[in-house]
């Protein structure tokens, strides 16, 4: 729910207005707020009359009544109950912005079909939700806003599924800045919580699962944002979606649009995390003190770096399906951080720009743009942190991988790995291998293993491992495994063609006619 309800408002207020300076509030002001806001809508929908504008004073009260909007659907499809008006105010300022507000509550229910025609019923009710903000009609979003919503439920049922969910409070904020390199970029930067979050889920298939977080705060940035050109590249659609195919002048229009719009941005980030979270079934219970993810694009548009992350701390799990004696190798703690680094998105919108949007995809397009992506192909994985830790082992790992996006074959690693206490390890495996021989082999592996380690200044073992495009391997600087031969694959299936080739030679010619 990262930033929906500033997303929704700001839809909602999408070409709101369109100049501000001084304007006097009265009806006819009104009434070309009004067309602004309708003159992109499908024409049944802006007939409908489910938005109205009035004037209030020194702002207008802009009104949704989105039963009007539904009135004409197929009741036994969709039919929904308490849907009423709900009002934004906005008031001009002499800078052109406009400040936006509201105070609203929600409280409905109702059912639907799906495509598979089946019914589901469903309620949703928000107790409060209050925000303010400004908005800027030269990039028809706004730059700044306060929400916060209170008491929100939600729920469904279906014939093979039911699902709860409640959140006690949710608070967002959206600032923004001019971007510093100019030519009208916007940076943009969010922040969230909820709180006191459950969702419970049940069905036919699966007994009922709840899921429940004390918290969850979130934080998301976007930087060298081209808003002005997304919001034209928004209309251009709007404007042509009757259209089969565009003109050779609207084709160089939407083109020019999209070439001034690149790079789409600098920076994109976002991090999640969740405090408290729990998971019970009748199966068990398990959870986390706290959990995160993250996410970040940044980098110069011909060298990105695309990097995602999970990691959990305090980890619990209390299951019968888990045995006693195996809950040590349960991790406590664990962290997975993976990155992409070199991706020429300027290539890539150099492509884009060649493409002629009225010819069909040719097939090997993807791959075309792969490799504009890729530089010529080339893929690099990095992996700077792996880690997982537990009562009986702790490791540590981090390396890259090098290879082609159009084989699998092709390919290089350097890793290291690091293992604290591999003795207490060892020694808890074969302690298993008790009751349960396999084991043996486990423990002896990681014997040898360990014999190759190297021991770090801390105590720790390491592994440096290299395995190069030819197939050798070393581990800490020591060949365990020289270059691959000739493909033997390869050399078969050239003897196999060899044999069908002598095969057809030896095929007797047709006997003659006489």
């Amino acid at each position: 729910m990262r930033l929906k309800l500033v997303t929704a408002t700001s839809m909602l207020a999408l070409c709101l207005f369109t100049a501000a300076e001084g304007a006097e509030i009265n009806q006819d002001g009104a009434k070309t707020v009004k067309e602004t806001l309708t003159k992109l809508l499908p024409e049944d929908w802006a007939k409908s009359g489910f938005i109205t504008v009035n004037p209030a004073g020194t702002r207008y009260e802009v009104i949704y009544d989105l039963a009007k909007l539904i009135a004409k659907t197929d009741p036994a499809t969709f039919t929904i109950k308490g849907l009423t008006p709900f009002s934004m105010f906005a008031t001009p300022l002499d800078s052109g912005l406009w400040n936006v507000e509201g105070d609203n509550k929600f409280n409905v229910s109702g059912h639907f079909k799906g495509p598979d025609q089946k019914p589901t019923d469903f309620t949703y009710s928000i107790a409060s939700l209050v925000y303010t903000g400004v908005f800027d009609p030269a990039i028809s979003y706004l730059r700044s806003g306060t929400f916060a919503a209170k008491d929100i439920k939600m729920s469904s049922k279906s014939e093979t599924e039911e699902v709860h969910a409640t959140i006690a409070s949710m608070d967002q904020k959206l600032s923004s800045a001019d971007s510093a390199g100019g030519n009208g970029r916007v940076d943009f930067a969010g922040t969230g919580s909820m709180s006191d979050f459950v969702e419970q889920v049940s069905g036919l298939q699966m007994p009922p699962v709840e899921f429940r977080a004390g918290s969850i705060d979130f934080e998301a940035k976007v930087n060298g944002l081209p808003a002005k050109q997304l919001r034209d590249m928004v209309f251009f659609v709007l404007d042509h979606l009757d259209e089969k195919e565009l003109s050779p002048e609207d084709s160089a229009k939407i083109k020019g649009i999209v070439k001034e719009a690149f790079p789409l941005l600098t920076l994109f980030s976002e991090t999640i995390g969740v405090h408290d979270l729990t998971i019970s079934s009748e199966m068990g219970k398990g959870g986390a003190k706290a959990f995160g993810y993250n996410l970040a694009i940044d980098g110069p548009s011909d060298a990105m770096r695309f990097g995602f992350g999970l990691n959990a701390q305090e980890i619990s799990l209390d299951t019968p399906l888990m045995p006693a004696n195996y809950a040590s190798f349960m991790p406590t703690n664990f962290d997975f951080q993976l990155a992409v680094p070199n991706l020429d998105f300027a290539s890539l919108g150099d492509a884009l720009m060649a493409v002629d949007f009225n010819a069909e995809a040719p097939e090997k397009s993807g791959e075309e743009m792969a490799k504009k992506l890729f530089r010529d192909g080339r893929l690099a994985v990095e992996f700077p942190k792996i880690s997982a830790k537990s009562d009986v082992y702790d490791i540590d790992m981090s390396g890259k991988i090098e290879g082609r996006v159009d084989t699998e074959k092709d390919y290089s690693m350097e890793a290291t790995i690091l293992a604290r206490d591999l003795d207490k390890t060892i020694a808890s495996i074969q302690e298993l291998a008790k009751t349960d021989p396999d084991l043996n082999q486990v423990s002896f592996g990681i014997m040898m293993v360990k014999g190759f380690a190297k021991t770090d200044p801390d105590g720790r073992s390491r592994w440096d491992i290299s395995i190069s495009r030819d197939g050798a391997i070393a581990v800490n600087g020591q060949v365990v495994k020289g270059p691959d031969g000739p493909d033997q694959d390869q050399g078969l299936e050239s003897d196999q063609e060899q044999e069908r080739d002598q095969d057809q030679d030896a095929v007797p010619a047709p006997p003659q006619q006489p």
